[in-house]
């Protein structure tokens, strides 16, 4: 073989052999995003092809602005904030702006935020004059020593941190105004739960979820249900999942459904999906209805209901995208 010939192999040996030494590049972290509208009674004959519409718009509205704090590197807690926020300042959803009345005719909001790295976590109720409950919660998280503050103490905490005080009818919506005109006219049971929520996969590998809710509709004064409670309605851990649910809270409560869910991970080794539908299962049992969204560490989504509807989406990072309101999970 020439000599020429002989170096040329040489060098391609080489380049081989180089190559074969490289490491191998790791794969990129999984992120993403799910959020939740809220389960209960309304059925595409209630709204029409126009209400479809509206909320399929808010959703994507909601999903663009936490997808986006992910997709330039933000955190997790920031994006589930920012989601829950699209939510509350969307008069649709029953969660600031069109939350729910009560029996007395004013309005107490409820939310909640966790922090699946640190299991630090933030929460509110009954609270009657602030535009956005989960950043009150976040703030009750990061800027003071608690977990939960609650009406005159969470108002006043929100004045001492800056936050501007709006009057409670800023939460009025002719809709939920009809809808209460209703409960009372026929005394009915309220079907009212779309409670919004949202739980989010950041590109460091941590989890949060959120939730905010005016509650049940006609629900007496006082009254507090599972979204702002942590471990019932809202729950994030790095080692397992994030979860936020959304349904008749009593029963949420009851069966502590968002750790439960986490609780089954951890101990049994049951995947999420599995773990989010017997968690569910377990509460409705004792009566009720509803359902959660959870996300793993690993990018793996569970979206269970038992009601005629759940609005809801998510967007990952490697694609995956969908929103759904009335087909089956």
């Amino acid at each position: 073989m020439p000599f020429s010939v002989r170096r040329a192999c040489l060098g391609v040996g080489l380049l081989f052999l180089a190559a074969l030494s490289l490491p191998a590049q790791p794969a990129p972290r999984p992120f993403g995003l799910v959020i939740h509208g809220g389960a209960g009674g309304v059925t595409p004959e209630r709204l029409g092809p126009d209400g479809e519409k509206a909320y399929r718009e808010g959703l994507e509205k909601a999903l663009a602005a936490g997808y986006a704090v992910l997709d330039q590197g933000g955190t997790a807690l920031d994006a589930v904030t920012a989601a829950v926020q699209a939510m509350e300042d969307d008069p649709l959803f029953n969660a600031g702006v069109g939350a729910t009345f009560t029996r007395a005719g004013t309005h107490e909001l409820d939310a909640a935020i966790m922090d699946g790295r640190t299991l630090k976590a933030g929460s509110v109720a009954g609270i009657q004059h602030v535009k956005s409950p989960v950043a009150l919660a976040r703030l009750v998280m990061e800027k003071s020593p608690h977990v939960m503050l609650i009406g005159e103490g969470a108002e006043a905490f929100a004045q001492g941190q800056g936050v501007p005080r709006v009057p409670n009818s800023s939460f009025d919506t002719p809709r939920q105004l009809e809808e209460l005109e209703k409960v009372r006219a026929r005394r009915r049971q309220p079907v009212t739960k779309d409670t919004v929520g949202a739980v989010a996969l950041d590109k460091d590998g941590n989890l949060a979820a959120a939730t905010s809710t005016g509650g049940i509709l006609d629900k007496l004064p006082g009254r507090v249900g599972d979204a702002p409670l942590i471990g019932a309605g809202t729950y994030a851990d790095n080692r397992t999942c994030a979860v936020s649910c959304t349904g008749w809270g009593e029963y949420f409560i009851r069966a502590a459904v968002a750790y439960d869910v986490c609780a089954q991970m951890a101990y049994q080794g049951a995947p999420l999906a599995r773990a989010a539908q017997a968690s569910l299962d377990r509460a409705l049992k004792l009566g009720g209805d509803g359902g959660l969204i959870a996300l793993d560490g690993q990018g793996n989504l569970a979206m269970p209901f038992n009601t005629k509807g759940m609005f809801r989406a998510y967007r990952m990072g490697d694609g995956r995208k969908s929103v759904q309101m009335f087909t089956a999970p």
